[in-house]
């Protein structure tokens, strides 16, 4: 069975900076988009950043020019680097995958992680 897991969130002050780690479980072959969403109290869950298997990146407005997301395709991983946070960053932050081939399975789409708490609060 295919998951994700995240690791990397927590507590950090407004302009400090936080990396978020996702990795790919199971036998993969190939993964078509990697991302982050994230969902603040009592709002819907909202695109952070994406990145494609051919290494093309989309960022929402409200983190372009702050966050970084990258991906190791050898290790099945995606990453994001979360600089100057502001308190409006927090949020619980998904991994999301989709398209993911595995070896000798069915393609998975629309595969959520179980969330990770990111709190920016002096």
């Amino acid at each position: 069975q295919v998951r994700l897991v995240e690791s990397g969130g927590g507590l950090v002050q407004p302009g400090g900076s936080l990396r978020l780690s996702c990795a790919v479980s199971g036998r993969i072959f190939s993964i078509g988009v990697l991302g982050w969403y994230r969902q603040a109290p009592g709002k819907e869950r909202e695109l952070v950043a994406i990145i494609t298997s051919g290494g093309s990146r989309t960022y929402a407005d409200s983190v372009k020019g702050r966050f970084i997301i990258d991906g190791d395709n050898d290790k099945n991983m995606v990453y994001l680097q979360m600089n100057s946070l502001k308190p409006e960053d927090t949020a619980v932050y998904y991994c999301h995958g989709d398209r993911i081939v595995r070896v000798g399975r069915p393609v998975t789409y629309d595969l959520w992680g179980q969330g990770l708490q990111v709190t920016v609060s002096s």
